[in-house]
């Protein structure tokens, strides 16, 4: 990635990221340590994290800063304990990175009794933003940026908020007719949702919000679930896919880039803004879902 001169800068900027240990996260982390932000890598496997913090440090030659904060993204009381700590230990947060995500084949619930690709996918950018909210503002400018993903255009129906928890996708016949597949998009779908929403909430805060679509990416993404044919579908798309430092520049480019200063609610492609789908464009659509997270994280 080629380095951009603009007013904005992530140069001393506190940027938290999930997600940031393997994939594009780690590209991306790569790339902001390289640009002299202060890092805050959220991650549920310590020694993972620390191996990057490491990592960041001897390609910056010693100048990263990195924080480690750890939490299971699955798990609110994680995510609220996270956030605390983040609070207590940072004087702000300038951008916020919500980058972790999954897809689950088989119907798994959290301990909260949501449903695993969604609690993941969704809900955790929405509490953790939701929870960060005052430190983004302390900061008079900042940027919360969500990864969404072309996947969106998968939930050909838009989010089935009649079917919220999932119950009918995992069933018979759906589950083998694409039913997590489908959920999968809901989330995606969700993530531009919440980034509208979200962008029409915050109006005149300084805080502004951004969603992309990294494109097909070769990661351990889905190496979670088990079985031949998960196997040669990830290996078939390995083949088409972009490395992650590739599907990392328009992640960068948002938190870098000086372009999108006045500019809040976009999804964008290879560092173009994109129309979404017409149900990722649905406002009412945007304002039930924010409803509806609510009540699923307590925050009402």
């Amino acid at each position: 990635m080629s380095e951009i001169n603009t007013k904005w800068s992530v140069k001393g900027k506190w940027v938290v990221i999930t997600g940031a240990t393997s994939g594009i996260g780690l590209a991306a982390a790569k790339e902001l340590a390289k640009r002299g932000a202060i890092l805050g890598l959220i991650a549920r496997n310590r020694a993972k994290a620390d191996e990057v913090a490491a990592q960041l440090v001897t390609i910056t030659g010693g100048s990263a800063i990195v924080d480690i904060f750890e939490a299971d993204m699955s798990s609110q009381n994680s995510i609220r304990r996270v956030a605390a700590d983040i609070g207590e230990k940072w004087p702000r947060v300038d951008i916020l990175i919500n980058n972790a995500g999954a897809m689950f084949t088989e119907r798994e619930l959290t301990e909260d009794g949501i449903e695993m690709t969604w609690a993941v996918n969704h809900l955790a950018p929405f509490l953790l933003t939701s929870l960060l909210l005052d430190k983004l503002k302390e900061s008079g400018h900042s940027r919360v940026i969500t990864t969404a993903s072309h996947g969106h255009k998968m939930a050909r129906n838009g989010i089935r908020f009649d079917d919220i928890r999932a119950e009918r996708l995992y069933r018979f016949p759906q589950k083998y007719i694409g039913g997590p597949s489908i959920r999968y998009g809901e989330t995606k779908l969700a993530n531009i949702l919440f980034t509208a929403e979200l962008a029409r909430r915050l109006e005149k805060t300084g805080v502004t919000a951004h969603c992309f679509d990294p494109g097909l990416v070769s990661t351990n993404f889905n190496s979670n679930n088990k079985g031949l044919s998960v196997s040669m579908t990830m290996a078939l798309m390995k083949l088409l896919s972009r490395s992650p430092e590739k599907g990392a520049e328009t992640l960068v480019w948002l938190a870098d880039s000086d372009d999108i200063a006045a500019r809040s609610g976009g999804y964008y492609t290879d560092m173009q803004l994109t129309l979404p789908t017409v149900h990722a464009q649905n406002m009412d659509a945007a304002k039930r879902l924010w409803d509806i997270s609510e009540n699923q994280t307590g925050l009402r």
